[in-house]
């Protein structure tokens, strides 16, 4: 008996030794670095295929690696879970970490975001860059941050250009009577200057719309055409470079927040970078876009310096309409794009 409460006393100490040893079970191993682990969504409307998204496909690998795989990116894209027309309400809400979406949609929050899609302000996509980084992208950025949200990636998306299947468009008098889809306001103010009709409507929805008759062209970027595989429903493209729609990856402040100072730091970086890398690929993959619609059956028209000049006259109103909404902001604007 006595053995026996021995043997037990010494094996009760030993459980004891063991369960102190492994923390008792109460405490887990803390991921690398010491982080909270933290999974953030990332929408977009754009396919999978898109050059853009597949940046956000590297945004995600970088954050990952510069957190020690404390920051996960789950992204969802071709509008699976918001698309364009939500997406940014759901930013501002909180119930969508972060969005990958034009600023022609930030404009109905922050009606001078519409300065990209002023026709023909930027001659250059080297111009378009310098504007941001000389003052424009910290303007408005200061705007989207008094709605709660974060500008952490101003996107190049390169310029957009005029699709139908109707006929080949040289003037803008080739466009009159013709249903024209637009992406935003100013968009859709540029194809009535032209004397075309305008609908907005999901970029998803185009393809049917085009195929069906109910439109008779587009503007777009053509990488997003040849995700979409536009050229099986566009017979004609003409390069215009009208303007450029930038895109935002803008995230929920609040989700930001949620980050340590080390995390965030990491998600900065990598934004960065991923910035620099689309600065760089706007206008090769607008140019590989442009063959790829000509070898897929479009037949295609590029601006001469002449026709530029028209269709700047043409589209003048434009110009003076947004200023006119935006008053002493938007005349500022175009000032700062221009100089």
């Amino acid at each position: 008996m006595k053995i026996s409460k021995k043997f037990t006393a010494v094996a009760l100490i030993a459980a004891m030794a063991l369960i102190a040893g492994c923390g008792g079970g109460e405490k887990k191993a803390a991921p690398a670095g010491g982080e909270k682990k933290v999974t953030l969504k990332l929408a977009a409307q754009l396919p999978a295929s898109h050059w853009l998204v597949k940046n956000m496909d590297s945004l995600k690998t970088k954050v990952a690696a510069k957190t020690n795989n404390t920051v996960e990116i789950q992204i969802s894209a071709a509008g699976a879970t918001f698309k364009d027309k939500n997406m940014n309400d759901a930013i501002v809400s909180g119930a969508l970490d972060m969005g990958l979406n034009t600023v022609g949609r930030w404009a109905q929050v922050i009606p001078a975001m519409n300065v990209f899609d002023v026709p023909f302000l930027f001659p250059s996509y080297e111009q378009i860059d310098k504007a941001i980084d000389g003052g424009v992208g910290k303007m408005l950025g200061d705007e989207l941050q008094k709605k709660g949200v974060r500008p952490l990636i101003w996107a190049d998306y390169g310029f957009v250009q005029f699709a139908n299947n109707k006929k080949l468009c040289k003037t803008p008098a080739d466009f009159e009577g013709m249903k024209i889809r637009g992406y935003s306001k100013y968009s859709a103010e540029t194809i009535k200057a032209i004397g075309a009709s305008s609908t907005t409507m999901s970029s998803g929805e185009v393809y049917m719309a085009i195929k069906n008759g109910t439109l008779d062209g587009q503007i777009s970027g053509t990488p997003a055409m040849i995700s979409r595989k536009m050229y099986e429903v566009h017979k004609y493209l003409t390069i215009t470079n009208n303007a450029s729609p930038e895109f935002i990856v803008a995230m929920n402040e609040k989700s930001f927040q949620k980050l340590s100072a080390n995390q965030q730091k990491a998600l900065l970086e990598a934004a960065q970078e991923v910035r620099d890398d689309i600065r760089k690929q706007a206008k090769t993959e607008d140019l590989k876009a442009n063959d790829e619609m000509k070898k897929n059956g479009c037949e295609l028209y590029y601006m001469t310096p002449e026709d530029i000049k028209v269709w700047q006259a043409k589209t003048k109103p434009v110009w003076d309409l947004f200023i006119k909404e935006n008053g002493e902001v938007g005349k500022k604007l175009i000032e700062m794009c221009t100089k």
